[in-house]
């Protein structure tokens, strides 16, 4: 930029690749906090000589629409021998011409985050050098999100793909997800985010100036996903978080909420794309049997006057799974052991402090049971480590309880290994084993006094579920309920065994089987009632996530005896064969082979396939679709060129889509050469 003579040059590719932000391309400088950066001031010829030891310099950055030297939105600083790594400072030298001054100006690790004006004021004249976005640093000692680890930096911040874990505790599948925290426009997008939020809107000049704690940032993201989003189930193609979150962008033309776990990406790279674009560590959990405590008091009960309605619920608690956010960061407000990951939910269920964010609360205070750390520890808490009971009301009055587990909430607690595709299960950070003396302990520090006690085997009847071992979607299978006599004298019960479509999130949907008996079992025997689920039935009923919700329950009303079984089904899908033909070079055309196997006993129509990768397909997704039908038993084919644009590694991902099979995904990771 050139303004009264003198010609700045922000330097932009040099910097950006010593700040870890090349990968944002170079319309912009983008600089990381706490860490300095270089800029050159030109002269043009016949303005005289330029030299810091004989002029005055003095530069000012600014950010917000209201900067203020109290809210440090404004600070003015001027030469110094040597930068400070503590405060906004710049040192200079020129070179022997005297018409060029190298200048390093080292921002505050402390400083808010966010665009910046920076100027110079030259002996009374103000000269404009341009603009720059300030980020947090993992790179900073001195940054409340700094990490030591370089290994941990290149999968928390830089990496632009990664796993996101759903199905159940017993089936758990990996979804490969495109984060696309550095594509463009995306940071533009987080930053407009931030500057929607209630409280920019309320208190423009606070709002810009608490942008310096990571842990502000957090909340209003976590605020503000969810927000920015409207009142629709619509989940796009699940395969791109900044394609989920430019649907933010303009919200007159629609609104959209997203599944947890898209929620979940879009703040990971904007809250992994708003918090890694932003420059905080976060990464992607998975919690496979997560409660919903909405009286706060870590206790799920469900209680109804008839067992029939008690097993058709509008909604199953636990849920199958949740997604939420871990951000790294320092907490000082409170003691420096509950540093570290702290857990954000995107797609908050309650309120806090009267508005709907979850978070963050310190991973240790909920493995420690210590609730009245900031922020929503006891929600947080109840979704890892609740207790659930289940009870029936008696025309009488009578409650009776039927079922319930101290050990059910909170199972395979997973996210993506670093430097690797793995699933790595961190459900030891969140609580003790289950059941364990220290489990208990913390359960009771928790002050909950209601907990269910814990049972040991005692005589009576037990029901469990036995699956068949292959439940592949498009076919027919059995599933059984066993209930087993442990007790000395016969029982005479009725016996119920239904099968109810569900998804993800416990709401149940249409009824998919349903077997009955009223059985006898002899003191040490057992009986078993048997399912058959066809895909007649279940298959045009079932969600995308290809869950299937079982419940068995048997009672004697004369004895008040009540049991029940629960346990849901997660159907394997079929399997999409990615094949590269040739090498992957950059620049030059690669061709992808495509193939998937219709398992079902009816033909696919509207068939495509879709596939995705950052360096791949320069930002946008290639679709090929089909005008025939795939019959059954028959593959569905699909050749697509395409030409990489960038060097290293990086991941392809494949979307399958038909009327009937939905959101079948595949991934291969690729290297690409020069």
């Amino acid at each position: 930029m050139a303004q009264n003579g003198v010609l700045c040059y922000l330097d932009i590719k040099s910097n950006s690749r010593s700040h870890h932000t090349d990968l944002y391309g170079e319309e912009c400088l983008i600089v990381r906090r706490g860490q300095p950066f270089n800029i050159i001031l030109h002269l043009k010829p016949g303005n005289g000589e330029f030299s810091p030891e004989e002029t005055s310099l003095m530069f000012t950055v600014e950010t917000g629409p209201l900067p203020q030297e109290e809210s440090d939105t404004k600070v003015s600083f001027g030469i110094r021998e040597s930068t400070l790594d503590t405060e906004w400072s710049a040192s200079a030298t020129n070179d022997p011409s005297r018409n060029t001054i190298s200048v390093t100006i080292n921002s505050s690790p402390n400083a808010p985050i966010g665009l910046y004006s920076l100027t110079l004021d030259q002996e009374g004249q103000n000269i404009s050098l341009g603009q720059f976005i300030l980020l947090f640093n993992a790179w900073c000692p001195r940054d409340a999100v700094y990490m030591r680890s370089e290994t941990k930096r290149q999968e928390y911040v830089l990496a632009r793909h990664g796993q996101i874990y759903r199905g159940t505790y017993k089936r758990i599948n990996g979804t490969p997800w495109n984060f696309g925290q550095f594509d463009k426009g995306v940071l533009d997008i987080c930053l407009m985010i931030l500057d929607s939020n209630p409280k920019f809107v309320s208190d423009a000049s606070k709002d810009s100036s608490s942008r310096r704690s990571p842990i502000y940032v957090t909340r209003v993201l976590s605020a503000m996903v969810g927000v920015s989003v409207g009142p629709l189930w619509a989940p796009v193609s699940g395969m791109c978080g900044q394609r989920l979150l430019r649907y933010t962008r303009k919200p007159s033309e629609g609104s959209f909420i997203f599944y947890c776990w898209e929620s979940a990406v879009v703040m990971t790279c904007g809250s992994p794309p708003v918090a890694r674009a932003l420059g905080i560590p976060c990464r992607v959990v998975t919690n496979f049997e997560s409660a919903h405590d909405a009286d706060a008091s870590l206790m799920i009960e469900n209680v109804d006057g008839n067992l029939i309605t008690i097993l058709l619920s509008f909604f199953r608690f636990p849920r199958n799974f949740h997604v939420w956010v871990e951000s790294w960061m320092t907490r000082p407000d409170l003691d420096s052991d509950f540093d570290g990951w702290q857990v954000s939910d995107p797609t908050p269920q309650e309120t806090s402090e009267g508005v709907f964010c979850c978070g963050p609360a310190p991973v240790l205070a909920i493995h420690e049971g210590e609730l009245t750390k900031k922020y929503d520890a006891p929600f947080i808490f109840a979704e890892v480590n609740a207790d659930v009971v289940d009870m029936v009301r008696l025309p009488n009055g009578q409650l009776v309880k039927f079922g319930g587990s101290t050990k059910s909430v909170g199972r395979f607690i997973s996210t993506k290994a670093v430097g690797s595709d793995d699933r790595r299960d961190i459900t030891h950070q969140y609580k003790y084993p289950e059941g364990s003396k220290e489990e208990r302990q913390v359960y009771k520090k928790a002050k909950h006094h209601n907990k269910l006690r814990q049972r040991e085997e005692e005589p009576g009847l037990r029901l469990k579920i036995k699956l068949a071992k292959n439940m592949t979607e498009g076919s027919d299978f059995e599933v059984f309920a066993v209930l087993t006599n442990n007790g000395m004298e016969a029982k005479t019960c009725m016996f119920l065994f239904f099968a109810t479509a569900v998804g993800y999130n416990g709401r149940a949907g249409e009824h998919c089987g349903y077997a009955s008996d009223k059985v006898e079992v002899p003191s040490g025997e057992e009986r078993r009632l048997s399912l058959k689920l066809e895909y007649e039935h279940y298959g045009s009923v079932i969600p995308s996530d290809r869950l299937i919700q079982l419940s068995a329950i048997t009672f004697n009303k004369q004895a008040v005896e009540y049991y029940k079984a629960e346990k849901t089904i997660v159907l394997d899908e079929p399997e999409i064969e990615i094949k590269l033909l040739g090498e992957a070079q950059v620049n030059q055309a690669l061709t992808v082979e495509l193939t998937l196997l219709n398992p079902l006993p009816e033909a696919l129509q509207d068939c495509s396939f879709t596939m995705d990768g950052v360096g791949l397909t320069d930002g946008k997704p290639i679709t090929r679709k089909y005008a025939n039908s795939i019959t059954t038993v028959t593959e569905a084919k699909a050749s697509i060129e395409f030409s990489p644009s960038s060097v290293g590694s990086t991941m392809l991902l494949v979307n399958f889509n038909s009327d009937k099979l939905k959101r079948i995904k595949s991934f291969i990771n690729v290297v690409i050469k020069e």
